[in-house]
């Protein structure tokens, strides 16, 4: 099986819904022709296209793609809920890895509403719900509320981590605050307010013990990567760009999802679990050769939720963890550098190649003052309730 290389990333910022005038064509064009233009390709070279989204009508990936080019290369239109630019990552990866295509662009966008992001139900018919064994989990073990579900349910595995490992309030606020500082370094990010812990535990709160400044927004944006084969990286002198694709995994929910009744485990943790071993597996490196990762905060909680599944730390002592400073500029490893979903944004078709962007400018050392010193090897972590986990290694040699 051959390799996969990024040699081109790009990213529109994220943006407040409705704040912008551009339509979803308009900011995947944005993110498509700045993917191209870092590699230094013309989109007639490239040979197929994977675009994501989730909230557009089918065929939106190709109305999209037509905005760089009428060339007839084959478009697939992936959706797999906050997961699916991921997704996309991936297929583009395989189709190199494969050796089908030599030069594959994945594409992903979002232009989403207002307000909170609903639980995954049609017309709020949950019984007909992708996500219905999910909230049933929940709603077994800790009733419905009125807040908004999505918060619901990863507030409800914050309950239940403050209560199985002493997490305190303190602890998933130091989150939401590390990934505001970060985000003040990001042009692209939706925020780049700055807040203290305690503003943090003062916001208005989503669903106990999660305030608003702990949850990622709606937002509108974009984001794009080329992906192709060492003999493409070769042939067009692309080494100073190129970075490899050293390992991905996607997993999807297993009986250990459900069987304990758990939120902690219905939002995803033995998904993460899962993906990150075989990734570790495939790669030959280990969480203790990562230098900067980017996962996906939608809640605070899913962060800590998520050292633990990379391996960054024991079962239950992420709080620790991200409290003693280990998971910031000077602790082990850079989290979440350009803000995260919490500040950066969170337009769901979009979101796993924004990581993907923000990973390749810190490995090539162009990230500006977000650059964290000397990265050489990053990991992206992206999950979707419903359920997908897509773990990537990236490697720069």
């Amino acid at each position: 099986m051959g390799k996969a290389y990024i040699v081109g990333v790009g990213m529109t910022k994220f943006e407040k819904p409705e704040t912008r005038d551009w339509q979803y064509w308009d900011m995947a064009k944005e993110a498509g022709t700045a993917a191209l233009a870092d590699a230094g390709i013309s989109y007639e070279q490239v040979q197929q296209v994977p675009v994501g989204y989730c909230f557009q009508a089918s065929t939106a990936g190709q109305r999209a793609a037509y905005e760089l080019g009428l060339t007839g290369v084959p478009v697939y239109n992936v959706n797999n809920n906050c997961a699916t630019a991921s997704t996309a990552l991936m297929m583009a990866r395989q189709f190199v890895e494969g050796g089908i295509s030599d030069c594959v662009l994945a594409l992903g966008f979002e232009k989403m509403a207002r307000g909170a992001l609903g639980g995954g139900s049609d017309g709020g018919d949950f019984k007909t719900s992708p996500v219905a064994r999910h909230y049933g989990i929940m709603a077994a073990g800790h009733g419905f509320e009125m807040s908004p579900p999505t918060a619901q349910i990863f507030g409800n595995a914050a309950r239940e981590h403050m209560e199985r490992y002493g997490t305190t309030e303190v602890q998933l606020a130091a989150v939401g605050a590390k990934n505001h500082q970060h985000s003040a370094n990001n042009p692209n990010a939706q925020f780049q307010d700055v807040y203290s812990v305690d503003e943090i535990l003062a916001a208005k709160t989503i669903h106990r013990p999660l305030t608003k400044l702990q949850c990622s927004p709606t937002s509108d944006g974009s984001a794009a990567a080329v992906v192709v084969s060492e003999r493409f990286v070769v042939e067009h002198g692309l080494h100073d760009k190129a970075v490899e694709i050293a390992a991905q995994a996607m997993t999807t929910d297993t009986e250990d999802s459900f069987a304990s009744g758990s939120c902690i485990d219905a939002v995803g943790r033995p998904m993460s679990r899962a993906a990150a071993r075989q990734v570790y597996e495939r790669s030959g490196l280990g969480i203790e050769d990562v230098d900067v990762v980017e996962l996906h905060d939608c809640f605070s909680i899913n962060e800590l939720l998520t050292y633990e599944a990379l391996g960054m730390c024991e079962e239950g002592a992420s709080g620790k963890l991200v409290e003693s400073g280990a998971t910031t500029y000077g602790g082990r490893w850079v989290v979440n550098p350009s803000g995260g979903l919490i500040s950066k944004g969170h337009p769901l078709g979009a979101t796993g190649l924004a990581q993907a962007a923000e990973l390749v400018w810190q490995l090539r050392g162009e990230a500006g003052p977000r650059q964290v010193p000397g990265a050489r090897v990053g990991l992206a972590h992206n999950i979707g309730l419903g359920g997908a986990a897509v773990v990537t290694m990236l490697r720069r040699s």
